[in-house]
């Protein structure tokens, strides 16, 4: 694919479920964006099940030469980790509804791990250069700037995570990616570094819907196919389980902020210095830290309006393309 000459380096540091898959899809989709590197982390699938999904993803999409790293496949205050029931649910066992990724691939993850691949990148590019997409549990990227904290005030971070003017999708408080860590969420929004979280504030306002992902099927194509039959599971199951708030499809969570780190423009955002509580009934909560709340600049910017409409189009027209064009 031909690179504009405004083009934004990404690093997406995935937990490969289904829109985790949908928001690498996107970026591979993007005229203006450089997928440098795929890192992968916990959450909706263990760190190993995740990288091998990406390994193939990227060889279906003819894309070997992306790199992919591992990340730190357990909590900051735990010995390991186990998926979630209701990640299962939501992202099937497999981690993409189920359906088969059609493409297989021997391929391995670098040796290097992604902490380290983080680091060395943020430090290679001039600031702003380079974007970092996490999707989910936010280890990594907290151990990144512990160890390197020179690269602190270089590191651009779009997140996907959070809720400040919702409620949260675990309870009442509690946004599924910072439940994975909340203590590694809370030391990344305590830093300087430039934050932007695009939490269920937006998220839960951009849907697909069965008649887009039909017309990716009508393509006729295995990566068309694969894309419906993925997201179709990911609708279904969105209504099955939570059919009071069901709007008539899927959240796209992660391909929002994989959008955003291309093109800021598509939500609005409030400055604030963010905090999230890690003990009690609100473990997990994202919200304004009151020990900071007179500091100047706030570091991080919460999206809280979107503009649907705009983000939705485009995200189709870039899937169908790519569903259409990939051999």
């Amino acid at each position: 694919m031909m690179l504009s000459s405004s083009t934004t380096k990404i690093i997406l540091d995935l937990d490969t479920g289904i829109d985790d898959t949908l928001a690498l899809s996107y970026i591979l989709a993007s005229p203006n964006a450089e997928l440098i590197g795929v890192t992968g982390t916990y959450g909706n699938v263990i760190v190993d099940h995740g990288v091998a999904n990406d390994i193939r993803l990227l060889k279906m999409y003819g894309r070997e030469d992306i790199p992919v790293f591992k990340g730190i496949d357990h909590p900051s205050t735990a010995e390991s980790f186990e998926v979630p029931p209701d990640s299962a649910i939501y992202h099937g066992e497999n981690g993409t509804g189920n359906a088969e990724i059609p493409a297989q691939s021997d391929r391995q993850a670098e040796s290097q791990s992604s902490v380290d691949f983080i680091i060395d990148s943020v430090r290679k590019y001039p600031k702003g250069e380079l974007v970092i997409v996490p999707t989910g549990a936010l280890t990594s990227i907290a151990a990144a700037l512990e160890k390197a904290p020179d690269i602190v005030d270089k590191i651009r971070i779009v997140l996907m995570g959070g809720s400040l003017t919702q409620p949260g999708n675990m309870n009442p408080f509690t946004e599924a990616n910072i439940s994975q860590d909340p203590e590694a969420a809370n030391a990344l929004f305590a830093t300087q570094a430039d934050i932007t979280m695009i939490g269920l504030d937006v998220t839960t306002q951009v849907l697909m819907t069965k008649e887009d992902t039909q017309a990716l099927r009508n393509i006729g194509t295995p990566v068309g196919h694969f894309l419906a039959d993925m997201t179709d599971y990911y609708i279904n199951i969105s209504e099955q389980e939570d059919a009071d708030n069901f709007q008539g499809g899927c959240n796209l969570h992660d391909p929002l902020a994989a959008a955003v780190a291309l093109d800021p423009t598509l939500v609005t955002t409030l400055p604030i210095n963010l905090m999230v509580e890690t003990e009690g009934p609100q473990r997990g909560r994202t919200i304004g830290d009151p020990t900071r709340i007179l500091e100047n600049p706030k570091n991080t910017k919460v999206a809280i309006t979107v503009d649907a409409e705009r983000f939705t189009k485009r995200f189709m027209e870039r899937l169908l393309t790519l569903a259409q064009t990939t051999k």
